[in-house]
């Protein structure tokens, strides 16, 4: 298991547009991935799992990832909640 706690910084938080391209990058990985937030650990792969967290700019989240690709998979996925996405 590979993970890593992050401050996310895109401005729009995992809202919408953010959120879509941040689920399709996760499943180009073959590793399980999940993101966690105040105690809420959801799926990375399911759109409805990351916007139930409610995820806004400036919280802290931990995203892991378990399998073959996973420390490449948590830093392509860190880099997207750093930035916005249009």
């Amino acid at each position: 298991m590979f993970s890593k706690q992050i401050i996310v910084r895109c401005q729009s938080g995992l809202h919408n547009k953010q959120a879509t391209y941040f689920v399709q990058k996760a499943n180009e990985f073959e590793s399980s991935i999940y993101l966690e937030s105040e105690n809420r650990k959801m799926n990375a792969k399911s759109l409805l799992g990351i916007m139930s967290l409610g995820i806004v700019s400036g919280m802290a989240v931990t995203l892991s990832a378990v399998g073959a690709d996973e420390e490449a998979a948590v830093n392509a996925l860190e880099v997207l909640l750093e930035r916005d996405v249009y």
